[in-house]
C-alpha cells in the first residue's frame, strides 16, 4: 500500500468536492449468494440450476427497484455458489469492498445450513437484513434447506425472510408471482434501509408550540434508523437572505416560473408588497434546499462576487440530509412569512427546474412524520403528504352542516386531512390516471413510468400548476404572512396513511390503507370554509373501519400519506428495524416478516424488544 503524501496534503486548500449526486453515500447495495450442497456429484449436478435461478433474482430486482431518483439498486453476485467455510469467506471478502448492506441466500437443492453455509463464520454482519430463497420442487430439497438455514438462524437471533412458493415451482418459467412479490418487498426494503443508513434528519428551529413530534430525538434516529442528526437556528434563513447567501441566478428563474405558473390571492394589509413576499418564500425555499444537500454555487468566489455575497466552503456543504423539518410557528411567524410555499414545493417531484426526486421537509419540525416520509417515499418512489388529522366528520354531520346526504361515499366517515398549505403539489392531481394505470397497480410501477416518460411528466407539472393556488395566510394564525398552496385532492385514489410514534425510548408506526373521497363540490366548498380554506384538502376513508376509529387510535394530529397501498411494506420495513406495529389494517396473508416472529408467536412487540434496534 503506498504511503499518503501528508506534505502534500498539509499544503492543500479546501475545495467543494463536487459528488455524483447530491446526497452523499453508496448507492445501496444486495448481495445474491447461492448455495449448495458441497459434495461431488451433487454439487456439479446443481451448478447450472442453482446459476439460473441467480439470474431469474438478479433481473426480477434489476428491473424493478429503483430509488426515487431513478438509480437502480446495486445487486452484487458471489464469485462462485457458497458450498463451506472458505468458499463463504470469498463471498464474504468480496462484499465488504462492494459495500453490501443485504443479501438473499438462493438455492435449490439441499445445502449445509449450519456448520459449513458461513452465515455465522463470515457472511454478513450483524446489521445486515437477509433473506433465503427456496425451490420447491419434488426432486430438490430446497425446502428442506431453508427450514434447517432459518431455524439456525432463528436460534442465532440473526432475522431472516424466508421466501418458498406455496405450490411446486417450473424451473423453466419466471419466477412465481408469490416469490416475485416477497423478492420486490424485500429488496424495496433492504435499499430503503441502506439508503437512509449515515444520512441525517436536519432540524431547522427546534420545537414547535409544543407538538412533542418536533422532539428530535437523537438517540432514536441513531439506533432505530441508523442516521445522525443536525440542527441549526431559524436564524440561518433570515441571515442567508440578508447577506445574499443564495442562488441569485436560480432565484430569478424561480420566480419569473411562480408568477406565470400558478394564481395568487394576497392580502390587502400585508407586512410585505406581493413580491417581497414571493421572492421572500422562493429564497426560502431554496436555502432549506442548500441547508439539507449543498450547494457548490455557494463555494464560488466568482460567483458570489458577481452576485455581492461572500463565498464559504463550510456553509456551502450542507448536512447530507436525507429529510428536515422547519419549525416555523410561533416564533417565527410571528415575525416573517411562513414555510408554507418552501414546503409545498419542495415536498413535489417538480419545481422550476423542472421533474426531480423530492426533498422531504416535515411542517412545524415533526421529526417521527418527517422521518416516515422519508421512508416511504424510497419504499414508493414518490412524493409524500404531510397533513393535520384535521377533522373526523360522519356522513350524520356533514348532512347536518350542508344538507346533502354522503352516506353513499363515506358511509363510515371521513377525515379531513389538511395542513398549513405545505402539502406536495403532486396530491391536487390522480397519478394514476395521468399515467393510465388502474388503481391495483403497484405505485412503484407508476413511479417509474412516471420516471421513464418526459411528456408524462410535463404534463404532471402542467396540472397539479393548474390545479393549485397559492393563497395569502390568515393573518390571526400567520402575522408575518406567508403564502399556502391549496388545492382539493381527486377520489378514489388509494392511500396509505402512516406515523412513529415514541414512548420513551421505544419506538413504534401505525399503519392503515384507505383512498380518497370526491365530495359533491358544493359540500366539499363548505366543509372547506368552516376549517381554512387557504389550506390543501385531501378527504380520506379508512379501509375496514370508521373514519373515527382510525382518528381515535392514531396518536398524533399529524400523519402521513403516500398515494398506492404501501402497508405490506412499511410492515416488512420496520421489522427489518426491529420496530413493532402498533396499530394497522393489512390482511394477515400479506405480512411478510422475518421467521423468528413465528417463534415468538407472531407477537410484533415481543420479538422487537427482545432483538432490540437494529443498530445498537
Amino acid at each position: 500500500m503506498a504511503r499518503p503524501d501528508f506534505e502534500k496534503k498539509a499544503n492543500h486548500l479546501r475545495k467543494f468536492l463536487v459528488a455524483d449526486s447530491e446526497l452523499i453515500g453508496p448507492t445501496p447495495t444486495i448481495a445474491l449468494t447461492p448455495v449448495a450442497d458441497g459434495r461431488t456429484g451433487a454439487f456439479e449436478d446443481n451448478v447450472k440450476g442453482t446459476w439460473l435461478m441467480v439470474e431469474k433474482v438478479y433481473n426480477l430486482i434489476a428491473e424493478n427497484v429503483f430509488l426515487p431518483d431513478g438509480t437502480p439498486v446495486n445487486i452484487v453476485v458471489a464469485p462462485e455458489i457458497v458450498y463451506g467455510a472458505r468458499s463463504g469467506a470469498i463471498a464474504q471478502e468480496y462484499y465488504a469492498k462492494q459495500g453490501v448492506s443485504a443479501n438473499i441466500f438462493i438455492s435449490r437443492s439441499w445445502a449445509y445450513s449450519d456448520e459449513l453455509m458461513s452465515s455465522c463464520q463470515g457472511i454478513g454482519s450483524s446489521e445486515w437484513v437477509q433473506a433465503a430463497y427456496g425451490l420447491n420442487q419434488t426432486d430438490r430439497p430446497g425446502a428442506v434447506w431453508l427450514k434447517a438455514f432459518c431455524s439456525a438462524m432463528d436460534e442465532k437471533k440473526r432475522p431472516i425472510f424466508s421466501i418458498y412458493n406455496p405450490d411446486l415451482e417450473d424451473e423453466d418459467a419466471d419466477i412465481p408471482p408469490y416469490c416475485a412479490e416477497r423478492l420486490l418487498r424485500f429488496s424495496r426494503c433492504a435499499m430503503t434501509v441502506g439508503q437512509i443508513r449515515g444520512k441525517n434528519y436536519l432540524g431547522i428551529g427546534g420545537v414547535s408550540m409544543g407538538i412533542i413530534g418536533s422532539d428530535v430525538r437523537r438517540n432514536i434516529l441513531l439506533h432505530y434508523f441508523g442516521m445522525g442528526a443536525a440542527s441549526v437556528d431559524m436564524t440561518i434563513i433570515k441571515g442567508r437572505i440578508d447577506a445574499g447567501f443564495y442562488d441569485h441566478e436560480e432565484f430569478a428563474k424561480a420566480f419569473k416560473w411562480f408568477q406565470k405558473s400558478f394564481e395568487f390571492t394576497w392580502n390587502e394589509d400585508g407586512p410585505m408588497s406581493d413580491d417581497d413576499l414571493l421572492a421572500f418564500s422562493i429564497k426560502t425555499a431554496l436555502i432549506v434546499r442548500d441547508l439539507m444537500v449543498g450547494n457548490p454555487k455557494l463555494a464560488n468566489k466568482s460567483f458570489a462576487q458577481k452576485h455581492g455575497f461572500t463565498a464559504d466552503i463550510e456553509y456551502a456543504q450542507g448536512y447530507n440530509a436525507i429529510s428536515s423539518g422547519t419549525q416555523g410557528q410561533r416564533q417565527w411567524t410571528d415575525l416573517f412569512p411562513n414555510f408554507d410555499l418552501a414546503e409545498s414545493i419542495l415536498n413535489s417531484s417538480f419545481d422550476w427546474n423542472g421533474y426531480r426526486s423530492t426533498y422531504n421537509v416535515a411542517t412545524e419540525n415533526d421529526c417521527s412524520n418527517g422521518i416516515g416520509m422519508m421512508i416511504a417515499n424510497i419504499i414508493s418512489g414518490v412524493p409524500q403528504l404531510f397533513a393535520d388529522i384535521r377533522t373526523n366528520w360522519t356522513a350524520e354531520s356533514i348532512k347536518a352542516r350542508t344538507g346533502t346526504d354522503v352516506s353513499s361515499i363515506c358511509p363510515n366517515g371521513m377525515i379531513d386531512k389538511r395542513n398549513s398549505g405545505s402539502g406536495s403539489l403532486d396530491y391536487g392531481i390522480d397519478i394514476y390516471k395521468l399515467t393510465g394505470e388502474s388503481y391495483d397497480t403497484p405505485i412503484q410501477v407508476v413511479a417509474k413510468k412516471l420516471r421513464d416518460k418526459k411528456s408524462l411528466q410535463k404534463q404532471l407539472i402542467k396540472e397539479c400548476c393548474e390545479a393549485t393556488e397559492y393563497m395569502a395566510a390568515i393573518l390571526e394564525y400567520f402575522p408575518g404572512d406567508g403564502l399556502s398552496s391549496h388545492y382539493r385532492t381527486p377520489g378514489n385514489i388509494p392511500m396509505t396513511a402512516y406515523r412513529y410514534n415514541t414512548m420513551g425510548n421505544d419506538v413504534s408506526i401505525s399503519i392503515v390503507e384507505g383512498e380518497t373521497i370526491e365530495l359533491p363540490k358544493a359540500v366539499a366548498d363548505e366543509i372547506s370554509e368552516c376549517t381554512n380554506p387557504t389550506w390543501p384538502e385531501s378527504y380520506w376513508v379508512p379501509y375496514g373501519m370508521s373514519s373515527f376509529d382510525y382518528m381515535n387510535k392514531m396518536s398524533p394530529n399529524h400523519d402521513a400519506n403516500s398515494f398506492g397501498l404501501i402497508g405490506a411494506d412499511l410492515i416488512t420495513f420496520n421489522a427489518m428495524l426491529r420496530i413493532p406495529v402498533d396499530f394497522h389494517n393489512i390482511a394477515d396473508e400479506d405480512i411478510f416478516r422475518p421467521t423468528v416472529w413465528d417463534r415468538y408467536g407472531g407477537n410484533d412487540f415481543i420479538v422487537c424488544e427482545k432483538l432490540g434496534p437494529l443498530f445498537v
